[in-house]
């Protein structure tokens, strides 16, 4: 009885044995096995390995990426603005040795190396940078973080800033900046686009300039567009140069009733009056010339406001110049000839 007891016994203590001299190494980990607690050979590759049981120990290693999120860290950048800012960071083992052997626990040294890195980042960047050029802060950390890294077998493959929060003060400031950007623009834009229309207005003064006809020609184009869109106003041009001359050419003072000679009317005397204002302003030999074209001007503008005749405007309209106005001036006519009791 108490042999078949041993028996038993030693059967189990036999599947304990080699419960535990057999293990199963998975295919991204690596097993470092301690021998009375000295790393033996290299490590274990995946699959089924054997080790001597209660005298071995056998640590299993990942060698997947490992991502882990680093905390957000408060700084002041360079340009004095108070930023909080986050990572995450990418890492894996490529010595298993290295990492049971050198380091307690490697994956809070990554981090706690990542936390410190990331703070200097941030006292050496200006918040623009943070902003705007996050490639170059991200190779920049990442450098920093594998300094450390690569005497522990752990390889940084990558850091990436997730998020930077600003202050509300900062984020109206710089709202505000920004509207007062477009706001700039904008008025360039118009700005230029002025400028580019009164180079485009001067040209063609310049050819219409050369050629009187095609500012006519101008005129009753747009009296054609206003007439087509079923107005009831018609809105004709009074020539400039008229009234500039008219305004040359009026006397500055005129003649009062007591120096006008006996047997002379006021009307002959206003036009003597005139005639030498006329001569200073423009000379003897321009005088003659300046009536010709004050009249070539009148005329020219009798025959625009006759334009009632060719348009074919409603009776509604009438323009000045028409039968109308014959008629009330001849009525005039024998009024002006009267002579002054």
């Amino acid at each position: 009885m108490f042999l078949l007891i041993l028996i038993f016994g030693l059967i189990a203590l036999g599947a304990i044995g080699l419960g535990n001299s057999l293990k199963i190494v998975k295919q991204y980990e690596r097993g470092v096995v301690f021998r009375l607690g000295r790393v033996i050979d290299e490590p274990k590759r995946p699959g089924m390995t054997a080790i001597v049981p209660f005298v071995d120990r056998m640590e299993k290693v990942n060698l997947q990426i490992i991502t882990m999120p680093i905390p957000a860290q408060e700084g002041i950048t360079r340009d004095n603005v108070t930023v909080r800012v986050d990572a995450v960071i990418y890492f894996k083992v490529v010595d298993p040795r290295r990492a049971i052997i050198d380091v307690e626990n490697y994956q809070l040294a990554v981090g706690q190396v990542a936390q410190t890195s990331l703070r200097s980042i941030i006292g050496q960047s200006e918040l623009d940078d943070l902003l705007t050029n996050r490639e170059r802060l991200n190779q920049g950390l990442a450098i920093m973080i594998d300094s450390p890294a690569v005497d522990w077998g752990v390889h940084i493959d990558r850091v990436e800033i997730k998020d930077v929060a600003l202050p509300e003060s900062m984020k109206r400031s710089m709202s505000r900046q920004a509207e007062a950007e477009r706001e700039r623009r904008s008025r360039v834009i118009i700005a230029d686009g002025e400028f580019q229309a009164s180079n485009k207005l001067a040209q063609a003064a310049s050819a219409m300039a050369g050629t009187p006809a095609a500012l006519q020609l101008r005129l009753l184009q747009t009296i054609v567009e206003v007439a087509s869109e079923k107005n009831s106003t018609l809105v004709l041009p009074f020539p400039v140069e008229l009234l500039r001359f008219l305004e040359g050419n009026t006397p500055k003072a005129t003649t009062s009733a007591e120096d006008v000679p006996a047997g002379t009317t006021s009307t002959d005397s206003t036009t003597s009056a005139a005639t030498p204002s006329l001569s200073a302003t423009f000379g003897a030999k321009d005088t003659g010339h300046s009536l010709d074209d004050l009249s070539g001007m009148v005329r020219a503008l009798s025959d625009s406001m006759r334009l009632n005749e060719t348009m074919h405007l409603p009776p509604s309209i009438k323009l000045p110049g028409g039968e109308n106005d014959t008629t009330s001036s001849a009525s005039r006519a024998p009024k002006d000839n009267r002579a002054p009791a």
